[in-house]
């Protein structure tokens, strides 16, 4: 379950490092308090007390549920699919979930333990849920295997431009698949140290690596990585950054690049498939596939072929491949190709113009799921833009795009409904469209 010296940081807590020796007595404290259940939803905010109920549940041979956030609709949603499940956290919750089960607090001062469980390579050890983007989230089962092979592709890929052992601070959640990777798998299976928590406000962030020892690797997304930029802030020497959940512009990608002096790395996978593949977005179309993964392309998407998946799994993506297939370019989702009146356009291309528009901050464009008196489903849009009027922002699109594309409804908002990496569920943009509140993350 866990690689390397027993004396190695694990993580940083306060600006203290934890032992692996520590945080496996941790477990074993955690794991031996637990009840009797096979799966568990984990709700620690705290990234290290996420990572000890995460290892705490191997050890008892329970899975990990992580729905799409921890609101409590989705919250009830998962354990609801799992009968007899329970939630497990660091803090004290009002109202808590059925079941749920409060962490004790984690001493530094623990006498380290000297025994590394084992973990069978077939035990089911996570089930994530999709963001909900493009519809209902749904769940996708993990084993340790799995992981063992998804983190071997991420840590060789960041082995190459940083070395094998640095230390992560990671603005997203550990729930999100992204998250789980980069911040759970990673301290876990490689000779890497993790911030214990999740830094939201860029000075926040700052104040966080400032707390780790060099090399540090920020974990971020374009949201996040944006607002560093434009904050201002200045951040202690990176060695590197790392990017997903959502395309990373490009321009953005070479502000950060000079900026902070450290190279930005895109990841690209989904839940379904985790990490198979990178580029460095300042300098990169193309994306490079990790070892032993192959692409397929199909009429509708593309066939994912990789060492962490039993069989293939189908993806929306169109890419054409290059290098004899060792690399690849996206080309958009079959779910993005739109037709309207008989013309035809990307929904991805769609957004970027309307992102270009002098005076838009942020915004989205989406096709409706029901067709309007006369058969067509209509392209809505929200658009973040002040100063700017629903006519001002409709009358630059007319510059930009062909009419029957033009979003109608069209509303401008203070910010859009983002989850906490960035993405945004279809089901908050349908609610926001309509003037309702979404659901507290």
């Amino acid at each position: 379950m866990l690689v390397g010296s027993l004396s190695r940081p694990v993580a940083w807590r306060d600006g203290k490092a934890v032992s692996a020796g520590v945080f496996l007595a941790h477990v074993r404290r955690v794991a031996a308090m637990l009840p009797d259940a096979d799966s568990a939803v984990n709700l620690c905010e705290d990234r290290y007390a996420f990572l000890v109920a995460f290892a705490a549940l191997l050890v008892r041979g329970q899975t990990n549920l992580l729905p799409p956030s921890r609101a409590p609709h989705a919250v009830d949603e998962a354990m609801a699919g799992h009968p007899g499940s329970y939630a497990i956290g660091e803090l004290d919750l009002s109202p808590a979930p059925s079941g749920y089960v409060r962490m004790p607090a984690l001493a530094a001062d623990e006498t380290p333990e000297s025994i590394v469980p084992m973990i069978p390579v077939d035990a089911v050890v996570a089930i994530g849920y999709t963001s909900g983007s493009t519809g209902r989230p749904k769940p996708n089962v993990k084993t340790w295997g799995s992981f063992v092979a998804s983190n071997a592709g991420n840590a060789a890929m960041l082995e190459r431009v940083i070395g094998a052992s640095f230390d992560v601070v990671a603005t997203v959640p550990p729930q999100h698949m992204y998250g789980m990777e980069m911040s759970v798998l990673m301290p876990l299976l490689s000779e890497v140290s993790v911030h214990a928590g999740r830094p939201f406000f860029p000075a926040d962030v700052a104040t966080a690596l400032a707390s780790m020892p060099e090399p540090r690797v920020l974990v971020t997304t374009p949201v996040h990585l944006r607002a560093l930029v434009e904050s201002g802030v200045a951040l202690p020497t990176l060695a590197a950054f790392v990017s997903a959940t959502a395309p990373m512009p490009v321009d953005l990608a070479t502000t950060a690049e000079q900026r902070f002096g450290a190279p930005l790395y895109e990841v690209f996978g989904s839940t379904e498939t985790c990490v198979f593949a990178s580029r460095r977005t300042s300098t990169d179309d193309d994306w490079t596939l990790y070892a032993n993964t192959s692409l397929h392309p199909q009429p509708d998407g593309t066939l994912v072929h990789a060492p962490q998946l039993e069989a293939p799994i189908a993806l929306a993506d169109i890419v054409s491949l290059h290098d004899e297939g060792r690399r690849f370019r996206l080309c958009g989702r079959n779910t993005d190709l739109l037709e309207i009146a008989g013309k035809r356009a990307s929904l991805g291309d769609l957004n970027r113009r309307l992102l270009s528009i002098d005076g838009v901050r942020d915004g989205v464009l989406f096709q409706l799921d029901e067709a309007d008196a006369s058969g067509v489903r209509r392209i809505a849009a929200l658009v973040v833009a002040p100063g700017m009027t629903e006519q001002a922002v409709l009358a630059a699109l007319r510059h930009a795009m062909d009419p029957v594309f033009l979003p109608r409804p069209l509303r401008l908002v203070a910010s859009l409904p983002r989850n906490e990496t960035g993405k945004l569920p279809r089901e908050h943009l349908l609610q926001a469209l309509r003037g309702t509140d979404t659901p507290a993350l």
